[in-house]
């Protein structure tokens, strides 16, 4: 009668508390279990999808060959599973996307008398823990910054023993390999590498982190979204230097958008201001498929989208450059940039990736929004000085004069705006669905 570890977004062996917590519930084995949801698999983008399938490729060595996969509904499979193992008891870590917890209760329910026990989650701590004096979800993300230190979080947990058993039962294919994108290395322990490869470095993170052109941050983006590693194993290789505070306070935006999407499930496809439903908006058209595929006529946003495409990554300060484009440029729907880095990301992250879309498009939790309009050549000149990001990943420009406003590339596109006049033009939109201001 073993019990069942059904794995989600926590692809990894050590630092797993619903894990242990499985291995302590009988005596006979654990039955580690991942269901390929359907609503989630045809969600994904291809490059999503193969690094979720690269990463139960690693788990599966992990665990000896021993982790069981099913496709299907998990309201289904999972209580199948757990008849099948006569299991005491099904584990997971607690899921705080819309989607997931949905999923859960429904999973519970039909588990019957078998008991769904959640442990943990995917974050240092876990939202609706960390409240305001007067017991409200935080809105902003300073106070909650404040709250969150004060609150601290457990140290990481061990990995379960060595002579654990795991117990495998008929299951499907994990899905092949899928040539879209070159895929970094995946996995736990392809993470905790990069981990210690990345941590000697963190003392010009805070200086270097909005440089495109270096190799100055952690990548760990892809492996923390799929729980390949846990963020308080990052957190408690931190001291209280300033070198190391900038680090941690990434992973607290990381737990803050979390916070804010289990606060407001809604925002994961509408505005937190729900004025900004009525600005004016473009039609997707030329202008859309030219920024889709890296060919704006901005060298910047089209170093950032062709990276996109062909990693399955893109540079943080890169993507509020190229969201900004599509938003106050273009004046298109911030939600079709957010479905289109979904579709690409292999770190595609609800929470992170949808509310970093409103924090650009100035409909989010920032106080001050719309009329931030990042100016792509004055970024790309910044961040950027040499052109190295955008001469790799524009290569028609590695011999242009000047790559940041080429003259001399004739294979290389005009820009397809005057930055200068869309400024004006999306300010404009702004200002007609600003509230009046009181009399005085």
């Amino acid at each position: 009668m073993p019990s069942v570890m059904w794995f989600r977004r926590d692809l990894r062996v050590h630092d797993h508390p619903a894990l242990l917590a499985a291995t302590e519930a009988a005596s006979d084995g654990v039955v580690p279990l991942f269901v390929i949801d359907p609503v989630l698999w045809e969600r994904s983008g291809a490059p999503r999808r193969a690094y979720l399938a690269a990463s139960l490729r690693a788990l599966d060595e992990q665990l000896g060959g021993r982790l069981t996969v099913r496709c299907g509904d998990p309201v289904d499979v999972v209580p199948q599973v757990a008849r099948e193992a006569a299991a005491p008891s099904v584990h997971v870590s607690a899921d705080f996307a819309p989607y997931g917890v949905a999923r859960d209760a429904m999973v519970g329910r039909a588990l019957g008398q078998t008991p769904l026990v959640p442990l943990g989650s995917p974050y240092a701590v876990a939202p609706g823990r960390v409240l305001t004096g007067a017991g409200q979800r935080f809105k902003v993300f300073t106070p909650f910054f404040r709250a969150w230190l004060a609150h601290g979080w457990r140290s990481p947990v061990g990995a379960p023993a060595t002579d654990q058993h795991w117990v495998r039962l008929r299951g499907d294919q994990i899905p092949g390999p899928i040539a879209e994108v070159d895929l970094p290395p995946v996995g736990e322990t392809a993470a905790l590498a990069r981990w210690e490869e990345f941590r000697p470095r963190l003392g010009t993170y805070a200086g270097d982190r909005d440089r495109p052109d270096r190799d100055a941050t952690s990548r760990l983006s892809a492996p923390l979204r799929w729980g390949e590693i846990h963020p308080r194993t990052l957190l408690a290789d931190l001291d209280d230097s300033a070198a190391h505070s900038k680090f941690r306070a990434e992973v607290a935006w990381r737990e803050f958008y979390a916070e804010v999407l289990a606060a407001n499930p809604e925002a994961t496809w509408r505005p937190l201001r729900p004025e900004y439903d009525r600005i004016r908006l473009a039609a997707a058209g030329p202008a859309f498929e030219a920024w889709r595929q890296g060919r704006t006529g901005f060298p910047i946003v089209d170093a950032g989208m062709r990276e996109l495409l062909a990693t399955g990554l893109m540079h943080n300060r890169v993507r509020m450059i190229a969201a900004s484009f599509l938003i106050k440029d273009l004046h298109l729907d911030w939600r079709l940039g957010a479905r289109h880095f979904m579709d690409h990301l292999i770190d595609g992250d609800v929470a992170s990736n949808q509310l970093n879309w409103q924090w650009v498009a100035g409909c989010g939790t920032d106080a001050a929004p719309y009329f931030r309009v990042f100016n792509p050549t004055g970024q790309g000149r910044k961040f950027d000085p040499d052109a190295a990001y955008i001469r790799r990943w524009v290569p028609e420009l590695a011999r242009a004069s000047d790559p940041h406003e080429p003259t001399d590339c004739p294979d290389y596109p005009e820009p397809i705006v005057d930055h200068a006049a869309e400024r004006l033009e999306a300010l404009a939109r702004w200002a007609e669905i600003r509230p009046p201001v009181p009399p005085d």
